[in-house]
């Protein structure tokens, strides 16, 4: 596998994490997911992850839960996530910290930022959980800011859609999906798929961001090697704001 990238971040939904089950998380789903990331790691890119937690909670559909208490528990969920990725990773002999913005001493490191570059740097793929540690925050603004913090070269964005669409795909069969555009009209746009606190961060910081599907099995290889997958968010665009996929 090539190697684009020094050090990335890679943010994962819970959604990914579900496979066909639909929540919770599917052992099968788990193992291929802790596998690609091994396998890019082995590279010698330094590899850190943001995981989110709606495969079992999601904050914005809480069920009348007050907004700040349903954020905590989205956080809470993303921790679940973390270590059974932890476990995945380390079952394949890979080496690992979990760092929470919670602290929890038990069954993770309280997040340092230092500390977690150190990691890195020791060659532990490091996984960032509770977002961070405040509500009102999407996962999403959680891995644009430890991006920025660890100095990663990219934020690649594993979720459950392809990529970003100039119109909503599923009520417009005729959107089209953009394979680059810049910040500013990723933000204009109102992506549903990625959150416009993250985009605007990313832009502060010029920071690329990937959207993919990690569905796909080697979507995560695919795009630490930095193939032309998914939507890609950039200061320059690769000179081709806008366009669309293909063209």
């Amino acid at each position: 596998m090539a190697r684009k990238y020094w050090r990335i971040l890679l943010k994962l939904s819970g959604e990914a994490f579900a496979g066909g089950l639909g929540f919770g998380i599917d052992a099968e789903t788990l193992a291929r997911i802790a596998q690609e990331i091994k396998e890019v790691h082995e590279t010698g890119m330094e590899t850190a992850v943001v995981v989110g937690g709606g495969n079992f909670f999601r904050a914005r559909t809480g069920g009348g839960i007050e907004r700040a208490a349903a954020d905590y528990m989205g956080m809470l969920a993303s921790v679940l996530n973390a270590l059974a990725l932890q476990d995945g990773l380390e079952k394949m002999g890979a080496y690992t910290r979990v760092m929470s913005a919670f602290e929890m001493r038990e069954v993770a490191e309280p997040y340092i930022r230092r500390r977690a570059i150190r990691h890195l740097e020791k060659g532990r793929i490091v996984i960032f959980a509770a977002g961070t540690g405040n509500p009102y925050f999407t996962t999403d603004t959680a891995a644009a800011l430890r991006a920025a913090e660890i100095g990663a070269d990219a934020i690649l964005k594993g979720s459950t859609v392809d990529g970003i669409y100039d119109r909503d795909p599923k009520s417009d069969p005729n959107a089209k999906k953009l394979a680059h555009l810049d910040y500013m009209e990723a933000l204009n746009l109102g992506i549903g798929a990625l959150d416009a606190t993250a985009i605007s961060l990313a832009k502060d910081t010029n920071m690329p961001l990937v959207l993919f599907d990690a569905r796909v099995p080697g979507n995560i290889k695919r795009a630490a090697a930095g193939e032309s997958i998914g939507s890609t968010i950039s200061a320059t665009a690769d000179q081709s704001a806008g366009k669309e996929e293909g063209k």
